[in-house]
């Protein structure tokens, strides 16, 4: 990031229809793959730029339809809308070519708004469950076809499979060495998930990538605003929000947490995040409620054998800021992963008495 000047990035900003000139940016690190900047003009925050990362997201283009097409629906009274600052042109995002190939968008700014990474608190473990229950119901009626995938099979376990298996071939036996419990737990998680894999599930259109941070929440009330960060938006299975949320919200370590027991799998605030999802009108079906808790299990896999394989391919997709982050973030997630196996029958007790009414 350190390599966009505010001139340059003032200078992306003149492509698009706003007013405000000689802004300055504030860097914001959260994110894994995209650069995004907060623009601030005369001390005051009014915008989100953001280059997208075309190297993950091949089809930029196609993704920024996705996102064009979900925000007509996502509005609600309590639902924050988002808007797209159109370009010079009338596009969602600019393209630029001088200086290497780069997509940048802008967005509006939600003023007095905050995101957490983890939590411990059952308000917010509850507002969580409400928003994307919201984020989900504003989507019903949406046309799964007219979104296409930006990360083909993005959840699909049979290709995270293979790619781990590649990287295996392909690593240096070092590597190996040091992970060989981690490969160890991941050869015999894949196979366990594999049977408990459920098939015609709805296919609705999801977020994808709905962990803790990925929610706008108002500093004045608490309550939860909207969800952002629908790069990943596209067909999918309800429980892959619903895991990849209980990841990130029932435990209340970070992500590359390397002291594992610190890692928890919190009851009471996954009681509050399926109650906060229940206090939607009830919009899933009874095999959809069944399935949950093999989300909650396969997401955090899912993202932890990810993070292996990268680990093994020497860091090339995810940012790190230390050699073995990927490896800290795989044991972390396989850790979680255990213990949301541990709690399978508590999940699927607390998930049928709460959204089967």
């Amino acid at each position: 990031m350190s390599n966009f000047s505010d001139d340059i990035l003032n200078s992306l900003l003149a492509n698009f229809s706003i007013t405000e000139k000689n802004c300055s940016f504030r860097p914001l690190t959260d994110g894994y793959i995209n650069d995004t900047f907060l623009v601030f003009s005369e001390g005051r925050p009014l915008y989100i730029l953001q280059r997208v990362n075309h190297l993950v997201f091949e089809n930029v283009e196609g993704l920024m339809n996705n996102v064009q097409k979900a925000l007509q629906h996502l509005e609600a009274e309590d639902y924050h809308k988002i808007t797209l600052v159109k370009t010079l042109e009338g596009r969602s995002f600019y393209k630029h070519e001088s200086d290497g190939l780069a997509y940048w968008r802008l967005m509006t700014y939600i003023d007095e708004s905050t995101a957490y990474n983890t939590t411990e608190s059952t308000e917010i473990a509850f507002e969580a469950g409400r928003i994307i229950g919201k984020f989900h119901l504003l989507l019903a009626n949406a046309k799964v076809d007219h979104y296409i995938d930006t990360i083909p099979r993005f959840h699909d376990l049979e290709l995270r499979k293979v790619q781990f298996q590649e990287a295996l071939k392909n690593s240096s036996p070092e590597k190996k060495l040091i992970a060989v419990n981690d490969i160890d737990f991941a050869r015999e998680t894949l196979g366990r998930l594999a049977t408990m894999h459920q098939t015609d599930l709805p296919l609705r259109v999801c977020h994808n990538d709905t962990k803790l941070n990925n929610i706008l929440f108002s500093k004045k009330n608490g309550k939860a605003l909207c969800l952002i960060d629908l790069d990943t938006l596209m067909k999918g299975h309800f429980h892959f929000d619903f895991g990849d949320a209980i990841r990130t919200i029932v435990n209340t370590a970070p992500e590359d947490e390397q002291q594992h027991d610190k890692i928890t799998f919190e009851k009471p605030l996954f009681v509050d995040f399926v109650e906060g999802l229940a206090s939607n009108q009830r919009f899933l079906t009874d095999q959809e409620i069944d399935s949950l808790p093999f989300g909650a299990i396969l997401l955090p896999f899912l993202h932890g054998i990810r993070a292996l394989t990268d680990y093994l391919n020497d860091n090339i997709y995810y940012k790190v800021a230390y050699e073995n982050q990927n490896l800290d973030r795989g044991r972390s997630l396989f850790d979680f992963t255990k213990k949301a196996l541990s709690n399978l029958k508590f999940m699927e007790n607390v998930t049928s008495e709460k959204l089967k009414v």
